[in-house]
């Protein structure tokens, strides 16, 4: 039997491996875009390259969805005192995160790190302004 609760717990799971989707498509560019961002494919894998970059997009939005809330609560102070700039800062944070969690990306330093942060959250923004994926309890 189908209930309501399936069809959302479907839809949700729909709506979050698209945004892993688009993710991987915006690392994809980034890593175009920033020469010290890199993502090493594994040519012999399932998916080839296109998995690579799926597998980073998916601990990239593990890791802000999970590490992402607990250093945003804890650098708020810091945010309200630079008028939110320092969500670069937390973004590169992530960023850096993980790459040391995947041995699949590669971030040469601080400011590539950064930059790299601000295009995510850039392309990210105006892909959830195209399509509307975000992941909520409705």
């Amino acid at each position: 039997m189908i209930t309501a609760a399936t069809v959302c717990g479907v839809s949700t799971l729909v709506k979050f491996a698209l945004r892993v989707v688009v993710l991987a498509v915006i690392i994809y560019v980034v890593t175009q875009l920033v020469s010290g961002i890199t993502v090493i494919g594994n040519p012999d894998g399932t998916f080839g390259e296109t998995g690579t970059f799926l597998w980073v997009a998916l601990l990239f939005a593990v890791v802000n969805s999970i590490v992402g809330p607990v250093v945003r609560l804890f650098s708020l102070p810091f945010v309200v005192l630079t008028l939110g700039l320092f969500l670069l800062v937390v973004n590169a944070a992530l960023l850096g995160i993980t790459a040391a969690i995947s041995d699949r990306l590669e971030v040469d330093g601080f400011w590539t790190a950064v930059v790299g942060g601000f295009l995510i959250a850039v392309f990210s923004w105006i892909a959830e302004l195209l399509l509307p994926l975000r992941v909520r309890a409705d």
